[in-house]
């Protein structure tokens, strides 16, 4: 991108602060953010009793390290792992369906769908917590485990790209500044 994402404008704030404040409106109770390169950038912008920070010192060695590093900072009674990436903005909204399936659906794993295409955020119940610490950028980090627990795996179907969107490089960036508002807004 040029320039670390968690720090980009979005919607009035910053990408991670939008994130963080979607998150908490959709139904998520304590939010772990883990941070790597931009830690002292990013830590100032944690505020709130429920934002907890994790930095990930090995995060050069790929998202998966992340991933463990937030599943281990975790309370042993978490009952459900929520994994999110700044750079997928969600409304509050679509989070809280995606919690609320997944906890009537008693699911393993929960995942959007768009079109037959997978989405982001996924959730997973607790009880793979070992699991998600296992995975390694060799065997596709979550997909692994998608691909273990696919017979009890919750889809939601949305009809909005906005569980797709993603935010890679500059014009992508640039696109979803412009097509958010519209893409972002409640089905109805």
């Amino acid at each position: 991108m040029g320039r670390p994402k968690p720090l980009l404008p979005w919607q009035g704030r910053t990408l991670i602060q939008y994130q963080i404040e979607s998150l908490i409106e959709g139904g998520v109770h304590d939010v772990y953010v883990v941070t790597g390169a931009n830690d002292e950038q990013v830590s100032r912008l944690l505020t709130g009793r429920n934002v907890h920070r994790v930095h990930n010192p090995l995060y050069k060695t790929g998202k998966t390290s992340s991933i463990r590093a937030g599943v281990r900072a975790l309370p042993d009674d978490a009952d459900t792992i929520l994994l999110l990436a700044v750079d997928q903005p969600r409304p509050p909204w679509a989070i809280k369906r995606l919690i609320d399936s997944h906890l009537s659906a008693n699911a393993a794993v929960t995942s959007p769908r768009v079109r037959t295409r997978g989405g982001h955020p996924l959730i997973f119940s607790a009880s793979l917590r070992g699991e998600l610490m296992e995975i390694t950028e060799e065997a596709e980090g979550v997909r692994e485990i998608m691909r273990r627990h696919e017979h009890g795996m919750n889809h939601v179907e949305f009809d909005s790209e906005i569980m797709r969107l993603d935010l890679n490089t500059p014009d992508s960036y640039l696109a979803a500044l412009a097509s958010y508002p519209k893409l972002s807004a409640p089905p109805g």
